[in-house]
């Protein structure tokens, strides 16, 4: 059947698992085909993706990503993207690369604005300017910027894969890869290599975009609550012009060798590592198949259950068999999900070279012993209770329902396959039941047929080497020196000119003419009222109970929270580790696995976190642990108590158990300081100005990744005192006048639910929060480096704006909105290279925080900081551009939110004084923003300018080089890593 706008429907069906109907199309003139999953949810979703395959290591289709969104024929700014940032209310606005694909998804609440993200990415994808100058400001140019100066790389992709690609997990994936694929594009590197992006030209870059991105070779995508047939009349629109073209061949199987291999390849070990023999710099070692196609949904549902029995799970035997090996500090795996082939991959990281060799064995080993002596059935009911669960909560990609099933759909759609089958879960879930039923071997059968019995598999080992850094810094200079060597004195000159040229291009503003094609919505389109989340506020045994009835789907979300202030402050790094051994050291009745188990299989999932914010004015900051669990409302008994088991009966004297926790953590931190440099360096910030940020600083940030490290000593040391604070600090938190309960549930739930609840709470222990005598932040530094083995750098500055006498104004909302898509974005990013940069404002605590993401500079992005209230000084925004950043602010404040993050937004709300009067007086003032607020809050920037700490992690060199043009500026430098 043919739609009014040249559009045919091939085949609908309702999907009642996910409550929506899901309908494909086909664009009858050109060929492309589009997915529609229509339900009611307000946050609908556009997008649509290519199939593109990368033919070498040049990262052309990642530069590619980033170059479409840089102009196009209808909208001739230099950003639409950043255009949209600044005026839209997205919920959701990115692309992304991936191995064989790349995706261009938007998301809105509000259908008008809907329709202009669509407009602007439909032209962008099919008719981008895709400029030289976007192409070497995205992805690498030269920069000379004198005769005498030094040659240097520069561009945004170039320094996001340096940063990328300085985490030895990615590393380890990039030779997995290589060596699984050695045939197809999935051996190729699509983010691109920094050693190998130079080697891109400008010509290479526009063959592979007029290669690929054409409407045969896409597959659009719409999602929610939206008129389908008016979207379709307008993608028709956008395709006028086009005509079918022969599409790209696609990704051919890759077939299986004839034996496994083995691969040892180095990474960069830091500095801390070489000096300290603690930290000496430990191996990663994963083992890594290819188990087959991923065109039967049943194999598919398979291989992801069979994944999470394995490994998914405290309780999973081989995830088990790794952690208490003793041979490494955590476990690892290479990413190999969303190919066209199952990939199923698990290892250590942490572990000593000598000790390198005897992880494959050992894992299969306990494959073997699987496979022969069989799988506890209750570590198999966990494992499908937990994955029917996820599948039918889907909570995915950040809430964000739409992106991620158009995500799930594209692994078969890509490849021709029917992109129905991995949405519609019911019946290979039902199949692989049946399976089981039949043959309660059926898993044991699979790791025997897809895992033993498979010679496509890589043991990949990365070992530490310590001169690594520094001969990927001398192969670059090298090669750029001999670039230069090569130029004449004319071609010389000649880059000297295009350099200045290049950057003066940069900081062209676009004409009032280009940016006002780009369609923007209108204060008028604001809700002016703000939202609100239901919320009945009551006590049960003592403790205040806020209870948020909503649309769940039928799943009770329950967050107990455990208040900081009774602990000794030197217990607060304690936290992390501490609330993962409440759940994961066992009860007396059962050992860990088993409660693992026990979890799995009556809940869908249970897990601590911590919540620590400033409040607003004469409250104190509210700082908890929570035990968050979530569980279908009949099985809510179950919830509850497995809470009164590890509340009352936790053990907690398993030293084994708990090393193996603290070595975890201290591992993820770790490894984390490559990927959240920047957030580290926010949370460093913080510590120094409140009381609030220390806190959060001593359990998550840098002073608590030492004292990780600390506690990993002391339990092999001092067992007896760690096991003595382990206790204190259960006894200073589970005090029942000491407890927050926050419920989110269907309200016909509560009737049954809450008088449960209130028998838990009323089995707890009383007594209230004893504050502890003091909780005195020490005086830090006013200016912090930390080295961390990365080529680029994450740079910080803060001051609180309050204690200048500059107070809270909603309309520093929009101001902040702007400065981040205006001058930190071009400064910083476009011009500087970073691959990001932030500004922003704690609205409870006023202070104001800047951070730079993958960053090749340091004090060239500390000297654009402190231009910033120049810039607002030299505005003179008029009310369309003023009107773009209240529009951008008012998204923020209204982001989508699925059930349980509502309830807790909720909590949070009332935890730290937001009421709904507040929240409605800061959106009136945000509504009401002026040009003259601009100026006003460029005197309040200026205390940042003058007084600002600074925290920056980066490399040693980065460091030393900003200290010995500023001398001064670090008043302590510390290795990290």
């Amino acid at each position: 059947m043919t739609t009014p706008c040249g559009f045919e429907i091939v085949r609908g069906q309702a999907i009642p698992e996910l409550n929506c109907h899901a309908t494909l199309y086909r664009h009858v003139r050109t060929g492309a085909e589009l997915l529609a999953v229509t339900n009611d949810d307000e946050n609908k979703a556009f997008g649509v993706a290519f199939r593109t395959l990368p033919p070498d290591d040049t990262g052309v289709p990642h530069i590619l990503e980033h170059a479409v969104l840089g102009g196009s024929r209808k909208y001739p700014v230099k950003e639409p993207f950043v255009q949209l940032l600044k005026s839209s209310l997205a919920t959701f606005i990115n692309a992304m690369t991936f191995p064989d694909k790349t995706v261009y998804p938007v998301a809105s609440q509000n259908l008008q604005d809907l329709y202009n993200l669509v407009d602007v990415y439909l032209d962008a994808v099919f008719d981008p300017l895709l400029l030289e100058e976007t192409f070497q400001q995205e992805g690498w140019h030269h920069e000379l910027d004198g005769p005498q100066a030094a040659l240097a790389y520069r561009g945004v992709v170039f320094n996001e894969m340096k940063g990328a690609m300085a985490r030895p997990e990615a590393v380890q994936a990039r030779e997995a890869e290589r060596v699984l694929f050695p045939d197809n594009a999935y051996g190729r590197a699509s983010g691109g290599l920094p050693e190998r992006i130079p080697d891109l030209t400008y010509e290479q870059f526009v063959a592979f975009y007029r290669t690929y991105y054409h409407p045969s070779n896409a597959r659009f995508f719409l999602y929610g609550d939206l008129p389908v047939d008016e979207m379709l009349c307008r993608i028709d629109a956008r395709l006028a012009g086009f005509e079918r073209a022969e599409v790209p061949a696609g990704i051919a199987l890759q077939a299986a060798p004839a034996s496994a291999a083995r691969v040892t390849a180095p990474y960069v070990a830091g500095a801390l590592a070489a000096t300290s023999p603690a930290d000496r710099p430990r191996a990663y070692v994963t083992v890594s198949w290819v188990m087959g196609p991923q065109d039967d949904p049943v194999e598919v549902m398979s291989a992801d259950i069979l994944s999470y029995i394995l490994t998914g799970s405290r309780a999973s035997p081989l995830r088990k068999a790794l952690v208490e090996s003793g041979l490494g500090e955590d476990v690892t795996a290479v990413h190999l999900s969303g190919l066209r082939q199952i990939g199923f991959s698990s290892g250590l990281k942490g572990v000593t070279p000598e000790n390198a060799a005897r992880v494959e064995p050992l894992i299969l080993e306990t494959l073997e012993a699987l496979a022969r002596d069989g799988i506890d059935p209750e570590m198999v009911a966990a494992a499908m209770n937990t994955m029917e669960f996820g599948l039918r909560e889907n909570d995915a990609f950040g809430g964000q329902r739409g992106i991620s099933l158009m995500l799930f759909a594209l692994a078969t759609w890509l490849h021709d396959g029917d992109p129905f089958s991995l949405l519609a879960f019911e019946a290979p879930l039902a199949a692989v039941k049946a399976n089981l039923a039949a043959d309660p071997r059926y898993f044991e059968a699979m790791v025997r047929r897809c895992l033993l019995d498979n010679p496509h598999r890589v043991t990949v080992t990365l070992l530490p080497d310590p001169d690594l850094r520094s001969r990927q810094d001398a192969e670059e200079r090298g090669r750029l020196e001999r670039t230069r060597a090569a130029l004449s004195d004319a071609e010389v000159a000649a880059l000297v000119e295009q350099t200045a040229a290049f950057k003066a291009k940069q900081q062209q503003a676009d004409s009032p003419e280009a940016l006002a094609t780009l369609p923007v919505l209108r204060r008028s389109d604001l809700e002016r009222t703000i939202r609100t989340i239901p919320l009945e506020e009551a006590q049960h045994a003592g403790v205040p109970v806020l209870v948020h009835g909503l649309p769940t789907n039928g799943i009770v979300y329950l967050d107990l929270g455990f208040n900081l202030r009774g602990l000794d402050p030197r217990d607060l790094p304690l936290l992390t580790v501490f609330g993962r051994a409440l759940l994961e050291m066992g009860t007396e009745r059962q050992d860990y696995a088993r409660l693992a188990m026990r979890i799995g299989r009556e809940t869908g999932g249970l897990h601590p976190s911590t919540y620590v914010s400033e409040a607003r004015e004469g409250l104190a900051p509210p700082a908890y642990l929570f035990l968050r669990g979530k569980v279908m409302a009949p099985q809510a008994a179950q919830l509850l108590a497995i809470l009164s088991d590890v509340l009352l009966t936790g053990r907690l004297d398993d030293r084994d158990r708990f090393r193996q926790i603290v070595l975890e953590s201290k591992a993820r931190r770790e490894s984390s300081l490559l990927s959240r440099g920047n957030g580290f360096a926010a949370g460093r910030l913080a510590a120094h100005f409140t009381e609030a940020g220390w806190i959060d600083e001593q359990i998550g940030g840098v002073a608590g990744l030492q004292a990780v490290r600390d506690l990993a000593d002391a339990v092999e040391h001092d067992w007896p005192s760690v096991l003595a604070r382990l206790v204190r600090v259960r006894a200073a938190l589970v005090r029942r006048a000491a407890i927050v309960a926050n419920v989110t549930l269907e309200p016909d739930a509560q009737p049954a639910f809450m008088p449960a609840l209130a028998d838990l709470l009323a089995s707890l222990p009383e007594g209230g929060v004893l504050r502890p005598a003091s909780w005195a932040p020490p005086v830090l530094p006013a200016s912090e480096g930390f080295t961390v083995p990365s080529q680029v750098n994450y740079v910080g500055k803060a001051a609180v704006l309050h204690r200048a006498g500059h107070p809270l104004h909603g309309s520093v909302l929009a101001i902040n909105a702007y400065l981040n898509t205006t001058w930190l974005w071009e400064k910083v990013r476009a011009q500087g290279g970073a691959y990001g940069a932030h500004g922003g404002l704690d609205l409870l605590s006023g202070l104001f925080t800047y951070t730079s993401y993958r960053d090749p500079n340091v004090l060239r992005t500390l000297d654009n900081y402190d231009g910033t209230p120049h810039f607002l000084r030299s505005l003179a925004p008029d009310d369309d551009e003023v009107t773009k950043a209240v529009i951008a602010a008012t998204g923020k404040l209204d982001r989508h939110q699925l059930p349980a993050a509502k309830g807790f937004t909720s909590l949070s709300r009332v935890l730290t004084g937001r009421t709904d009067a507040w929240r409605q007086q800061l959106r009136d003032e945000l509504l009401s923003t002026t040009p003259a607020h601009f100026g006003a809050f460029a005197d309040a920037l200026e205390e940042v300018a003058r007084a600002g700490h600074v925290v920056a992690l980066g490399s040693g060199q980065a460091l030393q080089a900003a200290e010995a043009e500023r001398p001064g500026l670090w008043g302590s430098v510390t290795a990290l890593l």
